[in-house]
């Protein structure tokens, strides 16, 4: 019986040794995110596996560095320069993915912080060879969307074969300085007044245009029709009328061929 007291105490730290290990080597990897193994006695991170969601059980010596392999975005601020020297600020956003099955090349060629160290580089210099093609007007009006393709492009160019692939790039706004970009405002705002005023004399051009084709129109029917009108053509318009008149019920005198030009004359109570 006094045997078991002493027995005990080893079982019980043999217990918690086995629970810390557990602990120690019990690795959950969440949704969107993977894994790979830093080995302490091997040689560092293990390239040749990224462990992917759920649990895992790693060596107690050994670690697990998790991050996010989904897409994922960064925000930032770029100061660079336009074709003609003048300081702009770019405000952007980045979205950006690693390589899965090559996270562990990832993390062992350029760290854990690889964003830092890999992404922001890239981004500010594509930023600044493309941003410097374009005079500060370009940039403040027509030409977002043409520079988020050439920056994409750069930066694609930049990290190829750097296991870490950008998905897209959004210029949210461009700050130039207060005269700069008033200048540029009054400048288009008289460009649209000018093309408005345009717009004006053309329409009233072509309204002008449109009254005398008219008046041309109605002058030129009026000489044909004054041309075809003959004597002959009047007095029979003028008998038709005359014998419709003699033909309706309402009293009239009708005298034959007394007017002027041979014409009836009608007489009646009105």
């Amino acid at each position: 019986m006094d045997k078991l007291p002493k027995l005990g105490v080893p079982v019980i730290i043999g217990i918690v040794v086995i629970i810390f290990l557990i602990i120690k080597s019990a690795v959950t990897i969440g949704p969107g995110e993977g894994g790979v193994i830093f080995e302490r006695l091997g040689n560092g991170i293990n390239t040749d596996k990224t462990y992917g969601e759920g649990f895992h059980i790693v060596a107690p010596w050994n670690d697990m560095i998790v991050r996010k392999v989904r897409q994922q975005s960064i925000s930032d601020q770029m100061n660079v320069l336009s074709v003609n020297g003048l300081e702009v600020k770019v405000n952007g956003t980045i979205w950006y993915e690693p390589e899965y099955s090559k996270l562990g090349l990832l993390i062992k060629t350029k760290g854990e912080d690889y964003e830092r160290e890999l992404l922001d580089p890239a981004v500010n210099a594509a930023a600044r060879s493309v941003v410097g093609r374009y005079t500060p007007e370009q940039l403040y009006s027509s030409k977002r969307d043409l520079i988020e393709q050439e920056i994409l492009d750069e930066v694609t160019k930049l990290l190829e074969g750097q296991y870490l692939n950008v998905k897209r790039v959004l210029v949210e706004d461009v700050q130039l300085p207060p005269t700069i970009r008033q200048a540029i405002e009054r400048k288009l705002k008289q460009e649209q007044e000018s093309l408005e005023y345009e717009f004006r004399l053309v329409t009233a051009s072509k309204e002008a245009d449109k009254q005398r084709i008219e008046a041309q129109g109605k002058a030129d029917a009026n000489k044909i029709l004054s041309a075809s009108l003959t004597d002959k053509i009047l007095q029979d318009k003028g008998i038709e009328a005359t014998v419709k008149l003699s033909e309706s019920s309402n009293s009239k005198v009708i005298v034959i061929g007394s007017g002027d030009s041979g014409m009836p004359i009608i007489l009646g109570n009105q």
